[in-house]
C-alpha cells in the first residue's frame, strides 16, 4: 500500500489532485484539520479537503482520509462526529507535527509525551463515529527523546485504532537525515496493527531499504513524491505490484520516472487550480515551490526554476511556462473570496517545516505512507 502524505503549503488537495493523476497512490491524508475548543462549520472540512464534495476521492478516485489535529478528546470527539457526516474514506489523528506554533498550543509531537491523553483522544473519536469508518494515526518516535515511544503506540492501538503511521524520527530531530526505520520496526513488533513506514524516502533504492529496515509493508510518500511524481509508479514496478513496467529494481528506478514534457501539462494543471484557490500574491511562489523539488530529479527544472525564480506576477509566469497550455479540467478562475488560500496564515504541518526557499536550497528530508 502506498499512501500519500499532507505537506501544508504544498502537498495540500490542489496537488493531491494531480500527483494522483500520474497513478500508483492507494490513498492519501489530507493536511490537519485544527480543532481547538469549538465545533468546526462543515465548509471549514470541505475546504481543506474538498474531496469530500467528491464522494471522499479525487478526480482520479483515490480515497482520502481527512486529518484531525488536537488535544480535547470530547471536541475532537465532536468534530469527528460532524465530519464523518461528510463520508470520508476515513479520519486520521495527528500526533506527528513538530511546528513549535502547533506544539505551543498542546498538539501534534508534543502530546507524545502523554501517552495517557494520547488514547483518550484516540478512544473519543473512535467512540463517536461509525463502527464502519476508519479511524488511524500518525505519530512520531518521541517528541524530544523515544522513551515513550512504545507507551503511545500501544495506546493508539488499545484505543481503537486500525491503522498506524510512523515518522521514523523525533520531534527534536525534525527533519535531518536519516530517519530511523528500525525504530518503526520496533514499533511495528509491539503492537497488532497496520503500521505504515514514513520518512527520508526519495528513491526506490531508499523505498525499499525503508521496507525492509521496518519491516512493514506499507509506505507513506510525501517530499519524494513531490520531487518525482512517478515514484509510486517505479515503486510499484520494483515490488512487482503492477501490471505496467517491470520487476526488475534496474527497471523500475527509471519506469515510473515521467518525461519533461509530460510534467510541463501536470504543472499546468495545477498551477490553473493554484490560481483559482489561492491568494494572488501567493501564487507564483507555490509553482516556483513545487519546481524547487522537481530540481532533483529533472535537470531540466533547474534549467527552468533559474529562468522563472525572479517573476511574481502569475499571469507572466504561466505565459512564459505554459503559453496557452492549461489543463482543460481544471476548475475555472474565480471562486469566492472566503474560499482563497493566504499563504502567509496557513497552518504549519508537520511534513512541511522546511519549505523551500531562494534562500534555502539545501535538500529536505521526505514524509512516508499511511497505509
Amino acid at each position: 500500500m502506498i499512501l500519500l502524505a499532507p505537506m501544508e503549503g504544498l502537498l495540500d488537495h490542489m496537488l493531491r489532485d494531480t500527483l494522483t493523476r500520474v497513478g500508483g497512490v492507494d490513498r492519501c491524508v489530507s493536511e490537519f484539520i485544527r480543532v481547538t475548543d469549538q465545533l468546526l462549520p462543515r465548509r471549514v472540512f470541505t475546504r481543506i479537503v474538498p474531496e469530500l464534495l467528491n464522494g471522499g476521492r479525487t478526480r482520479a478516485g483515490v480515497p482520502v482520509r481527512a486529518q484531525l489535529l488536537g488535544s480535547d478528546p470530547q471536541c475532537l470527539a465532536e468534530n469527528a462526529a460532524r465530519l464523518a457526516e461528510l463520508d470520508p474514506e476515513g479520519i486520521d489523528l495527528n500526533f506527528g507535527c513538530p511546528a513549535k506554533t502547533v506544539n505551543r498550543h498542546r498538539g501534534g509531537a508534543v502530546l507524545l509525551d502523554e501517552p495517557e491523553l494520547v488514547g483518550e483522544i484516540v478512544a473519543a473519536v473512535r467512540r463517536a463515529v461509525p463502527a464502519h469508518l476508519p479511524v488511524s494515526a500518525k505519530m512520531r518516535l518521541g517528541n524530544e527523546d523515544r522513551e515513550r515511544m512504545l507507551d503511545c503506540a500501544r495506546a493508539i492501538e488499545a484505543a481503537g485504532a486500525s491503522e498506524l503511521v510512523v515518522h521514523g524520527r523525533t520531534k527534536r530531530d525534525g527533519y535531518k537525515p536519516p530517519a530511523y526505520w528500525d525504530q518503526i520496526a520496533v514499533v511495528r513488533e509491539a503492537v497488532a496493527i497496520d503500521v505504515v513506514a514514513n520518512g527520508e524516502v526519495w528513491t526506490v533504492e531508499d523505498a525499499l531499504r525503508c521496507l525492509r529496515e521496518s519491516g512493514c509493508h506499507s509506505l507513506m510518500l510525501g517530499r519524494g513524491m513531490v520531487a518525482d511524481p512517478g515514484l509510486a509508479l517505479a515503486l510499484r514496478a520494483a515490488l512487482g505490484t503492477s501490471a505496467a513496467g517491470t520487476s526488475s529494481v534496474e527497471g523500475a528506478a527509471t519506469a515510473g520516472a515521467l518525461p519533461w514534457a509530460e510534467m510541463l501539462p501536470l504543472m499546468a494543471g495545477f498551477f490553473a487550480q493554484v490560481r483559482r484557490k489561492v491568494a494572488t500574491r501567493h501564487q507564483a511562489g507555490r509553482l516556483k515551490q513545487w519546481l524547487h523539488y522537481l530540481r532533483r530529479r529533472y535537470p531540466e527544472a533547474e534549467d527552468t526554476y533559474q529562468r522563472v525564480r525572479t517573476i511574481n506576477a502569475p499571469d507572466l509566469l504561466a505565459l512564459t511556462l505554459f503559453g496557452d497550455a492549461l489543463d482543460p479540467q481544471a476548475p475555472p478562475e474565480g471562486g469566492d473570496e472566503d474560499d482563497l488560500v493566504d499563504a502567509s496564515t496557513a497552518c504549519e504541518a508537520d511534513d512541511a517545516l522546511d519549505r523551500p526557499t531562494d534562500s534555502d536550497q539545501r535538500q529536505d528530508s521526505d514524509t512516508l505512507i499511511a497505509a
